[in-house]
């Protein structure tokens, strides 16, 4: 017979048993109970000797799981083509990261500020664009006909040449280069998600922006 018994002083919490007879008898299971608490009865007493009372809070190395949710069709951002940007992610602040289909998302680390720093870049990636909003973005890309800009981590769109600024501009490399950072309006999601934006309604906006 195997029997397990988990408790605390003053009751039994769990009970796990295997036989491989039809069955015992109730003398059997008392004696077994009674074996069991005083070696659980022991047993704390010995931990009682180095920790009477539980910490008040985790220690400094101890691991943390948090969870969040997350829309679940932005699974696939976050695991990226491949695993790409889970594996990204999960060098990056050096954290486990699990997902599962319902958009539960666990992050497990012993350092909050890792934590929070993944949590932070997972916000991003799951991030909507908002129409009407004023983001600060890198340029990534330059085409004749205007530039691209990433405006959250891996959310890209279109400043057309026109959108560069509220005067004329000649060619889109006489306004930006890649890596400049600008602000811009969000002006147009289409159905496909596409996103288009404007420098010169940023530009305008400022202007009209009271002046301290």
């Amino acid at each position: 017979m195997d029997f397990k018994v988990t408790g605390t002083r003053t009751g039994i919490t769990a009970l796990q048993m295997d036989i491989k007879v039809q069955g015992i008898n109730g003398a059997i299971i008392r004696t077994g109970l009674k074996d069991a608490l005083a070696a659980r009865l022991e047993i704390l007493d010995k931990m009682d000797t180095i920790i009477s009372t539980a910490r008040p809070e985790l220690s400094d190395f101890a691991p943390r799981i948090t969870t969040i949710k997350i829309n679940p069709e932005k699974i696939r951002d976050i695991i990226g083509k491949g695993g790409a940007v889970i594996r990204k992610l999960q060098d990056d602040f050096q954290v486990n990261i699990n997902v599962q289909d319902d958009g539960t998302v666990q992050i497990a680390s012993a350092d909050p500020e890792r934590t929070k720093g993944v949590l932070d870049a997972i916000n991003g990636i799951t991030k909507e664009v908002e129409l009407g909003a004023l983001y600060m973005g890198k340029v990534t890309r330059i085409m004749g006909f205007g530039c691209f800009v990433e405006i959250l981590p891996g959310k890209e769109g279109l400043v057309r040449i026109g959108e560069l600024a509220d005067y004329r501009v000649n060619t889109v490399e006489d306004e930006v280069a890649v890596g400049d950072e600008i602000m811009v309006v969000v002006t147009e999601v289409d159905r496909q998600g596409r996103v288009n934006l404007s420098r010169r309604a940023a530009m305008q906006r400022h202007k009209a922006a009271p002046q301290e």
